[in-house]
């Protein structure tokens, strides 16, 4: 059983492992071990990002399936993600693991500027079976197949699965907080309202986007532009000196 890895964030993890590996490489079942929980996330994360997607339907639910499976893998108290045997036996060489690892710093090492290892007692083992129960209701929401059930549920999913990777306690909670929150008021409403409920949101949502595109638009575009920005500024940063 590999020990608890240091508390770094992911692409910083991946550098390491890619560095440390033997010549013959890592097999996924290896890589996945040493990443320890943080193997949970990056997966996570690469399956919740369709499931944001709103108005979607079929894709989230399909999705939803490997990622109830990874959350009650953490809910059971996994160190390492379990993956099929044929999938964990699958060897990674030392060249492509430092490939994958400079391509991780490249696209996805501005998420380090902003995620840190914080709050550490949310990453402790019953905080990340507790997290695993919390994500297996979300994704029973995400398999109902009503509107606004994927949603922000997937965001939180997304969200958590960030912290997850990089040992950030707050994304993790604030992830937690959310998709809770959404699926109290989502089912309240409709046990309260019943199908009204699914209608007066969606009517919503149609009304916000008719009348406030515009301003929509604008608030994407800036935030677009400031990732932008930070993306830029993490390369200029990881640039070595002259």
């Amino acid at each position: 059983m590999e020990t608890a890895a240091p508390a770094t964030g992911m692409v910083s993890r991946l550098e390491d492992i890619a560095a440390d590996a033997p010549a013959s490489g890592l097999t996924l079942g290896e890589l996945t071990e040493k990443l320890g929980e943080q193997a949970f996330g990056v997966v996570l994360f690469v399956l919740a990002v369709p499931v944001c997607m709103p108005f979607l339907y079929g894709i989230p639910q399909i999705v939803a399936l490997p990622m109830l499976a990874i959350s009650a893998q953490m809910a059971l108290g996994r160190d390492a993600l379990w993956l099929p045997d044929r999938l964990a036996r699958r060897r990674l060489s030392k060249a492509d693991l430092v490939k994958t690892a400079h391509g991780a710093r490249k696209w996805f090492g501005w998420i380090e500027a902003f995620a840190a290892p914080r709050l550490a007692f949310l990453s402790g083992p019953m905080a990340h079976r507790s997290a695993g129960a919390l994500f297996c209701v979300f994704c029973l929401s995400i398999l109902v197949p009503l509107p606004l059930t994927n949603t922000t549920p997937g965001i939180a999913l997304a969200l958590a699965a960030l912290g997850l990777i990089n040992r950030d306690g707050l994304l993790v909670l604030g992830g937690a907080i959310l998709g809770t929150v959404w699926i109290v008021i989502l089912y309240g409403g409709l046990i309260i309202l019943g199908p009204a409920f699914i209608d007066l949101v969606i009517n919503g949502l149609r009304r916000i986007l008719d009348e406030g595109l515009w301003a929509i638009a604008l608030v994407a575009v800036a935030g677009l532009a400031a990732l932008a920005g930070l993306v830029i500024w993490r390369r200029r940063q990881a640039r070595p000196e002259p």
